[in-house]
């Protein structure tokens, strides 16, 4: 196993702008060949942890990936920018995080056409803005080769700026400013940015979730439904917002507690669902 931190601004310098510092953390498999293999590079996840776009959570970095990474997934894990600094900071972070996995795909053992993002909370926000906004001019004035990802994973994400769902300033930090107008709600909407070209997407969340609306995903797969887009939805009855694993490695007992720890099989269905939309061992 090999474990890489790198600075993105020392390899995409205009990163570091306005006292910019974002790190991709990999946590890589050792190759290896087997007369099985077809193709012995492995799929990857670029995961994108929440916070609101105001810190970065410690429990959505590599110990959500742990799970991925014995399924066989190279795992990547993207320090990005928050608050006070606003878009489009994080989703050209994205890119760049991206660009770079896919020029090193063949030193890292990385198939760079199996390659998910998976965000949670604000997180999830850049995940699905970044899968739908790949190819914006803020990202193609940097990379003009700038790619969706192949599949996209979403925890518990923010994906409306809808005010009738919006009860956390989550994007009003990402865009700068509080009392977003109609136009920055449509804008930063990620429902409204679905279209035939978004990649197939795995959903999970909580109905009770005390922070984000299961509106959010409920609008969120609805958009993808209209498009035809692939997607797989799971919305567990019990869970605070935060679950991440679902399990001890991330929460207290407390937490668990009254059914919240169903959500804990959302990794086994992201990984069999992953699979399936990479198409590995069929």
């Amino acid at each position: 196993m090999q474990q890489l931190a790198l600075n993105l601004k020392d390899i995409y310098p205009f990163l570091g702008e306005d006292g910019r510092d974002p790190i991709l953390h990999a946590v890589l498999l050792r190759n290896f060949s087997a007369k099985s293999q077809t193709n012995p590079n492995r799929p990857a996840i670029l995961i994108l942890p929440g916070g609101g776009y105001g810190l970065l959570s410690v429990r959505e970095r590599e110990t959500v990936g742990l799970p991925f990474l014995a399924g066989g997934f190279n795992i990547f894990v993207l320090e990005y920018s928050v608050a006070p600094h606003r878009d489009p900071s994080q989703i050209v972070e994205v890119a760049a995080a991206m660009d770079l996995i896919r020029k090193n795909a063949e030193q890292w053992h990385v198939d760079p056409n199996r390659i998910a993002v998976m965000g949670f909370s604000a997180g999830g926000h850049l995940s699905a803005y970044y899968s739908n906004r790949f190819d914006c001019e803020a990202v193609r004035k940097h990379f003009p080769d700038s790619r969706r990802p192949n599949a996209c994973v979403l925890g518990y994400a923010r994906l409306t700026a809808d005010e009738a769902y919006l009860h956390t300033p989550c994007i009003e930090r990402l865009v700068g400013h509080a009392h977003l107008t109609d136009e920055e709600r449509t804008a930063f909407s990620c429902e409204k940015m679905v279209t035939d070209r978004t990649p197939p997407t795995f959903i999970w969340t909580t109905r009770m979730d005390e922070i984000v609306s299961v509106m959010d995903s409920l609008l969120y797969a609805e958009a993808l439904e209209k498009h035809d887009v692939p997607f797989s939805m799971h919305i567990y009855p019990v869970g605070k917002h935060g679950l991440v694993t679902g399990d001890e490695m991330t929460n207290r007992p407390e937490v668990l507690a009254n059914g919240a720890s169903l959500a804990h099989s959302w990794i086994g269905e992201a990984i069999a669902w992953l699979n399936l939309t990479f198409q590995i061992g069929i």
